[in-house]
């Protein structure tokens, strides 16, 4: 059964897309949509191992707009372990995506998104709250398993609170 919401979704892929839609198409640009926003679901859940299963096994990375440095190539078991490392269980997290524009040309994907996330440690030397605005662009490789996340690029257009929410990391005395 079609809900109102994969309706809507269908009828704005029918407006936005020239080319005539085939079910294959939107069953494609559905779970694409549900592969990114499960990043940000499985980062809040701290549900590290299905996270993974999102991944290419390497991902093209830049957060430089949030944190400098360069762009890099990394495995994608360290890319969750560095993120299971900075949103520890004492971290409170609240990720959100929307307004995705998404284009498929074959089994690659780009995916447009702007995006929000909210830190908040209630406790300790660094309590207090950090949240971002920005725009996220995804790249997408389709496997043998589905829809895989293999390059992710966030653009910050704003950011408040307490920097050290976001970056405070508890040394092992304190876990």
């Amino acid at each position: 059964m079609i809900g109102r919401t994969q309706l809507s979704e269908i009828e704005e892929h029918l407006e936005n897309h020239a080319e005539t839609p085939t079910l294959e198409s939107i069953a494609d640009e559905m779970e694409i949509r549900r592969v990114v926003d499960e990043i940000d679901n499985f980062c809040d859940e701290k549900n590290w191992k299905k996270l993974r299963t999102l991944f290419a096994d390497e991902v093209d990375v830049d957060f430089t707009s949030l944190a400098g440095g360069e762009p890099s190539k990394i495995k994608a078991d360290d890319l969750i372990g560095a993120w299971e490392t900075n949103l520890f269980a004492e971290k409170k997290t609240f990720h959100q995506r929307g307004n995705h524009r998404i284009k498929i040309t074959g089994d690659k994907a780009e995916v447009f998104s702007k995006a929000y996330a909210f830190n908040l440690l209630e406790t300790g030397d660094a309590a207090g709250f950090w949240e971002v605005w920005g725009n996220y662009n995804h790249s997408m490789t389709r496997t043998e398993t589905g829809w895989k996340c293999s390059e992710m690029t966030l653009d910050v257009i704003y950011q408040r609170g307490d920097e050290r929410v976001r970056t405070f990391i508890p040394d092992e005395t304190e876990k």
